[in-house]
This record gives C-alpha cells, structure tokens and sequence, in this order.
C-alpha cells in the first residue's frame, strides 16, 4: 500500500525521498524491520494474553530432560508470526503481484488450518487437534490453486531472452529481444543443463495436461515441507531458526531470477515481477528472527501449528514460485531428515514386530532431535548444531547456481 502512496506522492507532488519506495532493496529492508519490530514489540503482549487465557501446552512425558518444565508455556505463537508476515507485505509490497498475491493467500489459509488444530487441542483438549484428514485436505487444496495458478496466471511467465543481457547493454539502453512464455519449466541442481520442463517429465501426457502434473508435484511438495516444519518444532528455537535460514537463501534467489542482469550472468531462468517476493521474504525471516527472541531457550512461548504449518507451506510456496523446488531436499535438509526419521522408525518397528514379535527401533527416539536429546545432549546445543548445518546446507544450495 505505502509502495503505491509514495509512488503517487512522487508523481504528483515530487516530494524528495518519495522515489526510494521504488527500490527493491530499501523495501526489503523496511519490511524485515517492520517484522522484527511487531514480533518483539507485540510478542510479549501475545504471551500474557495466552497466559491469561490458559492456552498452554500440554506435555505428555517421554523422559526428555527438562520437558515436564514446559508444561503450560504458552502456544499458538504461530499467531504472531503470520501478523508479522502479512503487514508489513501488506504494507511494503505491491500487493496486485500474483508471486505476493499467492503467498499471502498461503499465510492465511495454512495458518488458518494450524490454527483449528491447536485450538482443538488446547480448548476441546484433544491431544490428537485436527484429523489428519482434515490437514491432508487442506493442503490438497492449497496445492491445487497453487498449481493452477503457477501454470495458467497471465502474470506467471519466463522470459527468453536473446541475445545475452550484459549490465553494460542495459546500462547502455540496449533494449534485447525476448518473448514471455507460460512454462512448467523448473531448475535441475549440479546439472550443466539444468532446466526441466515437466511436460518432458511424462512424454505420454499430452501438453493441455500438464498444468495436472505440475499441480500434482505442488501438493506433494506442500504436504511434505508443511509436516516436515511441524516434526522439526520440537524443541526450543529449532523450527523457527531453520526457516529463517531457508527464507533467506530463497530470498536471494527471488532477487537474482528477478533480474533480468544478474539472472543472464548466471544462466538461469529470468522470471518478471519475481523480485517483488524479495520483500515478502524479507518479512518471513524478521518475523522468524524475532520469533526467537521468546522462542529460543528457554522458551517463553510455542508456535504450535498454527507457526510450523504456515513456515513450512511458506517456504515450499516460496520454492515452487522461484523454480527452485527440486532443490528442496538440500536447502531444506533438516526438514527431510526429521521427516525421514519418524518414516524410517515406525517402518522398522513394525517390520521387526512382525518378524521378530518384537519392535525394534533404528532410534532411541523419533523425530531425530529427541534422539538427540535422549543420549544427554543439551537441546540449546542440539538447536545449535541444526542450525549450523542448515546453514551449510543453505550455502551449498547457493553454490548449485554455478556448480552445474
């Protein structure tokens, strides 16, 4: 909103200063301290209100060291993570972008959806919350306009562009010729070429059809991103920090595939009105960051579903948009991880209790953090150590844009 204000401000009135609100950059910025400002300022407020009104954690006792304490520590903090996402979006971004447009529509309707199911554990004191049908409906169809959107929007496009674009033929005003064009084409990691169409994917299915497998891969990936996110909020700082880092890493690819300088010189797909998911993103790590201030160890306060839901549908969104998916299995790294311990410890179990008439576990505990936690280690150092290897996994997702 402010973007389009000050834009009439300078138009009009040619008031000095106005014209910084056309720069990416200054309202990315903006946006990330905006976030940081209403997670810290309004965070504490949050946590009287739910320590007002009871909404506490319930703990069941698992043995963990220190988790009987947390028993009754606010949740539902996820609440203020989104209200940090979507003002200063709201705000700062051009809110008629469909890249925004979409996200904003993701926040609302996964928040919505971790929302009933805290709300269901915390007040119908249902430790189960949401049927899992429920949830798995819900993001069914969030995939669905998702998919549907990303493959028939006018406003969705890739742009070819020839011949190459150099900073100095722009600097220069050398207009290149380009077409924009509707694609399902997406980014292959470590490969030289590295650009897969998902029409090649299935050469049987025609290509009227292919917006339905592209609509397909956009569910599996947000069912899987969503439920990962929420296996990882386990312990204290840990979901929030490793979504700040992947928020992050896709903000820079948002700014690079929205330029069309930057996007020629590193050879990848130029994507227009992308850039404007910069500041969206800007605003989804501030609101994790400040998140942290009452979430990490000791935490004053949870996200509950109503967070880890929205994060993970967020940043797999975020992916689908900047082409970038098929690299969510090294940026999100941690996610994957965790989920695969729960599939690989409920698997084994029963396999062995078949066989044997026993189950066995690969684990001491699943998800992998209360592994961890189960041979002693401190989980302010366990969160640590995640941290840091989502961030080596960030890096090395960054590096994929020159090792082919």
């Amino acid at each position: 909103m402010l973007y389009y204000l000050f834009d009439y401000i300078e138009q009009n009135f040619n008031l000095p200063g106005a014209g910084v609100f056309q720069y990416i950059s200054f309202r990315a910025g903006a946006a990330a301290v905006l976030s940081l400002i209403i997670t810290i300022t309004f965070g504490k407020r949050l946590i009287d209100m739910l320590r007002r009104r009871l909404v506490g954690e319930t703990i069941r006792d698992l043995g963990l060291e220190g988790q009987v304490q947390k028993k009754g520590t606010p949740t539902m903090g996820g609440i203020i993570i989104i209200a940090a996402i979507l003002i200063p979006s709201l705000l700062l971004a051009k809110i008629d972008n469909v890249y925004v447009l979409l996200l904003i529509i993701t926040t609302v309707w996964l928040g919505v959806i971790g929302w009933l199911d805290d709300y269901i554990k915390v007040f119908r004191k249902n430790k189960e919350g949401l049927a899992g049908r429920f949830k798995l409906v819900g993001q069914v169809g969030l995939g669905i306009i998702v998919g549907v959107t990303l493959s028939f929007n006018d406003n969705v496009v890739v742009r070819e562009v020839n011949p190459v674009v150099t900073v100095e033929r722009i600097e220069a005003g050398d207009e290149p010729d380009y077409r924009d064009m509707h694609s399902t084409k997406t980014t292959v990691p470590f490969f030289k070429n590295n650009e897969l169409d998902y029409s090649k994917l299935l050469p049987f299915v025609a290509n009227d059809y292919t917006w339905c497998v592209y609509t397909l891969v956009a569910i599996l990936i947000i069912a899987a991103i969503s439920n990962g996110a929420n296996l990882t909020d386990g312990i204290d700082g840990l979901a929030a920090g490793t979504s700040g880092i992947i928020g992050l890493t896709l903000a820079i690819f948002a700014y690079l595939s929205g330029r069309v300088d930057f996007s020629s010189y590193l050879n990848i797909m130029y994507i227009p009105n992308l850039g404007e998911l910069v500041i969206f993103c800007a605003a989804f790590v501030g609101a994790c960051l400040g998140f942290l201030w009452y979430n990490a160890y000791p935490a004053q306060v949870f996200m509950g579903d109503t967070g880890s839901l929205t994060l993970g549908g967020i940043i797999a969104v975020l992916a689908l948009a900047v082409r970038k998916e098929l690299i969510l299995p090294v940026l999100c790294g941690i996610f994957l991880i965790e989920n695969l311990s729960v599939v690989l410890q409920v698997g084994y179990f029963k396999y062995t209790r078949k066989k044997y008439g026993e189950g066995r576990r690969i684990f001491l505990m699943a998800p992998l953090h209360h592994h961890y936690q189960k041979k002693n280690i401190h989980e302010a150092k366990i969160v640590a150590r995640f941290w840091i290897v989502g961030a080596l996994l960030a890096i090395v997702s960054l590096a994929t844009l020159k090792l082919r």
